[in-house]
């Protein structure tokens, strides 16, 4: 009987020692986990990548629209003047950053260089006119 009980304890301790070794995780797991881990940190850093590209992307485009923007006000500025009789025959050079339309050149009086003025400023679009006109006098 002192033997059944001493089978029965070695057995139980074998089973114990069996148990509490399945709760150890083996390579295999280890590997997977690890595996899960790296495309975890792989999938946020493709996000965060992702999200300060499109970031980027928007403040570009907000800056070639402007440049459009900017582009087709010079042009009608410009168009104004050809349409002018007294500006059109004037060495006037348009330039126009963020709707801020800036005039450079020669005029022949200070009344075309305020007509020019107040064209630009009429311009849809048009924020603000920076006048660097010089009144020349006729040769």
């Amino acid at each position: 009987m002192m033997q059944s009980k001493t089978n029965v304890i070695a057995i139980s301790l074998w089973l114990a020692l069996g148990l509490s070794a399945c709760d150890k995780p083996g390579p295999a797991e280890q590997a997977g986990k690890k595996m899960d881990q790296a495309a975890s940190d792989t999938g946020k850093k493709v996000s965060e990548t992702v999200d300060k590209y499109e970031n980027k992307m928007t403040e570009q485009g907000a800056k070639n629209a402007q440049s459009w923007d900017d582009t087709e006000i010079t042009a009608r500025v410009k168009a104004e003047f050809l349409g002018e009789p007294g500006l059109k025959s004037m060495q006037i050079s348009v330039g126009t950053s963020k709707g801020v339309v800036t005039l450079t050149g020669t005029v022949d009086s200070k009344a075309n260089s305020d007509k020019a003025k107040a064209r630009a400023m009429a311009i849809s679009g048009v924020r603000d006119v920076t006048n660097q006109l010089v009144v020349a006098s006729a040769k």
